[in-house]
């Protein structure tokens, strides 16, 4: 359904919020007798009772759902408290083991701090921070907003450009110029991740004894970054004996420190390992199914052999685990027949059989399989020998559409879901852009400090791109240092309004460059469906708004449309490099 005013999507959305607000009761008392439940039925002295790790996964799956829901609706207070508690129990179903009394209590604390921030949500007295612009265009989630970091630097120009540095990657920095009070702060918001400086006034490790502090206070683990003039070997082994996760010698390196938090802050689960089991003993094959789905692990049994084709297509295997010998049809000729089909030549095939002949071993690895496992398997066997074929088939895969620098689509793939966009456009008459982007004068970052400080702006481009952007755009490197985005569901304007953010804010990040600091620019070029009817109209307009842009002054994003839509920029030097 479209809607067709400003008013009545403010109107919309507005009664969605209310509407939401009203529920929240409701989803507290859910979270509230899930947890009874799992209390009762004595998950702490076995979490290994399917049915309690059953409800163990509800549980958690309440709060999950939590985490993103408020976040969505403004309530970033509720979703910071959720987004805590979710990592606690993320934590508990991993171990495996029974529950702590402190790790209980640590719960039952958060549930309390999570229905004071209910019911605040609830009566709306919790700040709601939702852009009063029109959704047309509104970040899902993998942009970090609400990812708070503290940051502790008593040195108040350095912080402040940190705090700016970080927010443009979607941080938000509370800052700290003195230590105390920081332990009070963190048991009343807990941050994703704290980054201190090692030396302060009360003494040159100072900032290494709060730590030790805030460890013994803190019921959770805390990732920690530590900064610091000093670059010796004594200050980086009294920073990892206080659980440092990193350190970073000033001048700090922006690109690399983001690079951490990252990967420290992380909140994504991998989607599970989807199996098609192909074995006509049925017993055997429930056999397999649950010992890998104890491992979380997804999968679907074909008990014919005669009838694998249709849940290859449904469900998308990532790997097939195959008896060798049934009938009608044995497993070298089944892998043949899969073989055969372009779509399903890179899945991994493991072949399951009593048969320790190694001739038809030999025999079936040459027919496309991957790897021969003999009955009977240990299930730690199996479990591992297919965890590690999903993992390598993955990896390979992302080769064949992953640009290696920056982990995007590379120019094939992308060009590919440019297609795959502009059909589902044209099916569900939906808005739809594409955008194609180039740093300013390239050329001179590479000449002045090289190409490997060049693929560091690149790779901080693409790391903005994807933290700005939602997870339903599509992003490619499209070769060089030219990139191309794929706005789904989003108009020309809309999508030329995000891309001139994050421009702004890419043109103030500074680059390091070994003893100096430099920023760069870029422009962009946007063309929108249904201006621009199939794949190649939009890439081709796109790539000319792109041009204009560039010789119209570079540092801006221009809009293909009539030649009148061009965004003002922000001035700098004539090739867009600013050096420090």
């Amino acid at each position: 359904m479209m809607i067709g005013s400003v008013e009545r999507v403010r109107e919309e959305f507005k009664s969605l919020r209310e509407g939401y607000q009203q529920q929240l009761p409701n989803k507290m008392a859910q979270i509230e007798s899930s947890w009874h439940q799992l209390v009762k039925a004595g998950f702490f002295e076995n979490p290994l009772l399917s049915e309690t790790k059953a409800e163990w996964e509800h549980f958690h799956c309440l709060i999950h759902r939590l985490v993103g829901s408020s976040a969505t609706f403004g309530l970033m207070g509720l979703s910071e408290t959720a987004r805590t508690l979710e990592s606690l129990i993320k934590e508990a179903i991993a171990s495996g083991r029974p529950l702590t009394a402190d790790g209980k209590q640590s719960i039952t604390r958060l549930l309390e701090t999570l229905k004071l921030a209910v019911r605040d949500g609830e009566n709306g007295k919790e700040k709601q921070q939702v852009s009063p612009e029109i959704p047309l265009y509104s970040p899902d989630g993998s942009w970090r907003e609400g990812t708070l970091v503290f940051l502790l630097e008593d040195d108040g120009e350095l912080s402040e450009n940190l705090a700016v540095q970080l927010s443009f990657f979607g941080y938000r920095v509370r800052q700290f110029k003195q230590l105390s009070g920081v332990t009070e702060a963190i048991a009343k918001t807990p941050p994703a991740a704290l980054i201190t400086d090692i030396m302060w006034p009360e003494g040159r490790l100072a900032g290494i004894e709060i730590i030790k502090e805030i460890r013994q206070e803190c019921l959770w683990p805390l990732p920690v970054l530590f900064i610091s003039a000093q670059d010796n070997m004594m200050a980086r082994l009294q920073a990892v004996r206080a659980g440092g996760s990193a350190y970073f010698p000033k001048p700090v390196d922006i690109g690399s420190l983001i690079d951490k938090l990252d990967a420290l802050t992380a909140c994504e689960i991998p989607d599970p390992a989807r199996i098609l089991i192909v074995e006509d003993d049925a017993i055997l094959a429930r056999y397999y199914a649950t010992v890998l789905q104890q491992a979380s692990m997804m999968t679907a049994v074909a008990i014919d052999p005669m009838q694998v084709m249709q849940p290859l297509v449904d469900f998308k295997p990532d790997l097939i685990l195959m008896d060798m010998y049934m009938p009608g049809c044995n497993g070298l000729e089944l892998a043949s027949v899969i073989r055969q089909q372009d779509a399903y030549v890179s899945i991994p095939i493991v072949f399951l059989s009593v048969e320790t002949n190694v001739e038809p071993q030999l025999a079936a690895m040459d027919l496309g399989g991957d790897e021969f496992l003999t009955k009977p398997i240990e299930p730690s066997h199996l479990i591992a020998e297919v965890k590690s074929r999903v993992r390598r088939s993955r990896i390979l895969n992302s080769y064949m559409v992953k640009d290696s620098l920056t982990g995007l689509f590379n120019h094939t793939k992308t060009k590919e879901q440019l297609s795959i966009e502009v059909a589902r456009a044209k099916r569900q008459r939906t808005p739809l852009s594409f955008a194609m982007i180039d740093i300013d004068c390239f050329k001179s970052v590479n000449d002045v400090f090289g190409h490997l400080i060049g693929d560091r702006a690149i790779r901080s481009l693409s790391r903005l791109l994807q933290q700005r952007l939602r997870k339903t755009d599509i992003i490619g490197r499209y070769g060089g240092e030219e990139f191309a985005i794929i706005f789904p569901d989003t108009t020309a304007t809309a999508a030329a309004k995000v891309l001139n953010e994050i421009r702004e804010g890419f043109a103030k990040v500074r680059q390091q460059a070994k003893d100096r600091e430099f920023s760069v620019t870029f422009s962009g070029g946007v063309a929108g469906f249904p201006d621009y009817t199939d794949a190649n109209s939009l890439n081709e307009a796109a790539d000319k708004a792109l041009y204009r842009a560039k010789h119209t002054g570079r540092n801006r994003v221009a809009i293909a449309s009539v030649g009148k839509s061009v965004y003002p920029t922000v001035e700098g030097s004539e090739c867009g490099l600013k050096i420090y």
